[in-house]
């Protein structure tokens, strides 16, 4: 069952003869449990691709299927609120609020829901992201992969349909870099996460299920490295 359809993506900036074209027509599913790369140098499209996605920008055209409905016939307020519950996104740089602790990092998805803390479900996810002992810890008091440990929690809460991760090892060493792909195919075995990665490392890409590479906007090649 696919989880996500890519239909016909088309995102060009500017107009006229000013205009660049980001992504040309692209297509492609991704099947739930999935766990697929997508590569490509810099300037390629595979960020833009991530943010159309992922919902955080509209496309000149096509569309983008999540579990069933299409995010682009969705209102900003709709769409904001589709994202909160069924998009975990983890930024490069982990994007965490400075004011609040690791826990209430985590929890602000369902905070911003006007939902109830789930304190099984957090306790569940700081045990797999082995931050029990630094829940109440401000994010200066952790190191950048203890805080990208806390973005992937706060992706996991809502138990989204996707989980996207944008380059989530470019700003750690390497071996803070192999624990937070480790962790985040542990959320892709264990909780049966359909986990895509936007990534230039060519061997965490081998780590995925399919490898998609794009160039100049468009899908150069879509492999299958493991069923």
């Amino acid at each position: 069952m696919a989880i996500l359809q890519v239909n016909d993506l088309v995102k060009t900036y500017g107009k006229g003869d000013a205009a660049v074209t980001a992504l040309g027509g692209v297509n492609f599913s991704v099947e739930k449990g999935e766990f697929v790369a997508i590569v490509g140098a810099s300037g390629s499209g595979k960020s833009t691709l991530m943010h159309l996605i992922g919902g955080v920008d509209r496309p000149t055209s096509g569309s983008v299927i999540v579990d069933g409905g299409e995010i682009f016939k969705l209102n900003e307020s709709e769409l904001a609120i589709f994202r909160r519950r069924n998009i975990g996104i983890v930024y490069q740089f982990y994007n965490l609020i400075p004011t609040l602790t690791a826990e209430e990092n985590i929890m602000l998805p369902r905070l911003l829901d006007n939902r109830k803390p789930d304190e099984e479900k957090l306790r569940a996810i700081l045990e797999t992201i082995g931050l029990t002992g630094r829940a109440r810890h401000l994010p200066n008091e952790l190191s950048g992969g203890q805080q990208q440990r806390v973005s992937i929690g706060r992706a996991l809460i809502n138990d989204p349909a996707l989980i996207l991760a944008d380059e989530p090892t470019g700003n750690l060493d390497s071996r803070s870099g192999r624990e937070i792909i480790d962790l985040l195919k542990l959320s892709n075995k264990r909780y049966k996460q359909t986990l895509i990665i936007i990534t230039h490392d060519e061997s965490i890409a081998l780590q995925a299920d399919r490898i998609i590479t794009v160039g100049d906007g468009q899908i150069l090649r879509d492999e299958r490295v493991r069923s």
